[in-house]
């Protein structure tokens, strides 16, 4: 199976050809780096250092897709360089050689070839020197370090510019990717918290509304009709009174009018009178207590959200709302007469019990719904524990 060799780089095809051509300019004005006398020559004449020029100057082609390859190649062709007259084009791509391979190369080439050339310069300074005791041999150092230790130092400089500007850009790209995350995040549970607001608000007046609204219409009784009337007045009233108050938190302080204060527990007591009003038999067994903000709206809207549906679905019979402060926590129960009834007197959604429990997740309680026996027959039963322990313990830190 015939192996594809990688395609070189547009760049890298110019600087071959460019390093090529000065070869070949240089070969033809007969200008090398030495003489036919020096005794390092094996090979005299201008033909042999062809050989190493057309070899390197291949090699530049795989400078960036092979640096490893063509660096190893390149130092053949260069050792076989200094075996001939010599080529400053053959010495010049060699350097661009040892650049590429650091800048291009593994990270673990990229660490040690400036070890390696910086260990090759110190012993061709040294050696020499040691071996001739004359000051010309510090030149072969010299000429080690510029061909092998400078460029390869440079690579490194660069590579590390880069590799800090690429880590930077990245630093920059999963930021603003967190900041948009939270930033959906942010907008997706406020848009939850005003749904499960504008629901629990505006839900209880509604099927107030239409259940009175059915009775006016069914009855043909004036005093049956003027009370049904006069129900869907206050729920209207009152609903159009917390719609305003949503607003006034969407504006966000815009309008000069303060909102109307967050429901607290102090208000279950007319939350309870409202559902009496609106036909329920309802009783509220609640020892006054002192809870954290959160729970404390979370156990209106809960018990709220639970009288709604008791006027929606339940059956004739009597509501209990109990409230219980203990160690640590909240607890509600909500128990409403279930069966017996083919529809609900006022259309639902089933958001009632999805914000029920969203709430209480946030406050990392519990919360069960559903059907339970008793002996008073078949209740539909509504649980929730509030933890305010850890709440309490946070406002005060």
């Amino acid at each position: 199976m015939a192996v594809r060799l990688p395609r070189p780089h547009r760049f890298d095809v110019w600087t071959a050809l460019a390093g090529l051509s000065g070869g070949l300019l240089l070969w033809g004005l007969g200008l090398g780096v030495r003489g036919g006398d020096d005794p390092l020559v094996l090979f005299d004449g201008r033909w042999p250092l062809l050989v190493p020029l057309a070899v390197i100057a291949g090699c530049e082609l795989l400078r960036r897709t092979a640096p490893r390859t063509a660096l190893l190649t390149g130092t053949l062709a260069l050792a076989a360089d200094t075996m001939t007259r010599g080529s400053i084009a053959t010495i010049v791509m060699y350097t661009d050689l040892m650049y590429a391979a650091v800048l291009y190369g593994t990270p673990a080439a990229a660490r040690r070839l400036p070890w390696i050339t910086g260990m090759l310069t110190i012993a061709a300074t040294l050696v020499p020197y040691a071996v001739w005791r004359v000051p010309e041999a510090l030149l072969v150092g010299l000429v080690v370090g510029g061909v092998a230790f400078t460029p390869a130092s440079t690579g490194l400089i660069v590579r590390n510019h880069r590799d800090a500007a690429e880590a930077a850009r990245l630093r920059a790209e999963q930021t603003a990717l967190l900041a948009e995350m939270d930033r959906v995040q942010a907008v997706t549970a406020e848009r939850a918290r005003m749904a499960r607001e504008l629901h629990d608000m505006v839900a209880n007046h509604l099927s107030a509304i239409a259940i009175h609204s059915t009775a006016a219409l069914s009855l043909d009784d004036e005093r049956t009709s003027r009370d049904a009337l006069a129900v869907i007045r206050e729920n209207s009233v009152q609903g159009l009174s917390e719609m305003r108050r949503l607003i006034g938190i969407l504006r966000d302080g815009a309008d000069d009018r303060e909102p109307a204060a967050t429901p607290t527990l102090d208000g279950l007591g007319a939350l309870v009178e409202g559902a009496r009003a609106n036909g329920l038999d309802v009783t509220l067994d609640a020892t006054p207590t002192s809870v954290p903000a959160p729970v404390e709206l979370a156990a209106y809207r809960i018990v709220q959200e639970s009288l709604t549906n008791a006027l929606k679905h339940a059956a004739p019979g009597k509501v209990t709302v109990l409230l219980r402060r203990l160690e640590g926590g909240l607890d509600i129960r909500v128990a409403s007469p279930y069966g017996g009834r083919d529809t609900p007197r006022a259309p639902g959604s089933g958001a009632g019990l999805v914000g029920m429990r969203e709430r209480v997740a946030l406050l990392d309680g519990t919360f069960e719904a559903g059907p339970e026996s008793g002996p008073d027959g078949k209740l539909w039963v509504v649980r929730a524990s509030l933890p305010v322990t850890d709440i309490t313990r946070g406002e005060l830190e």
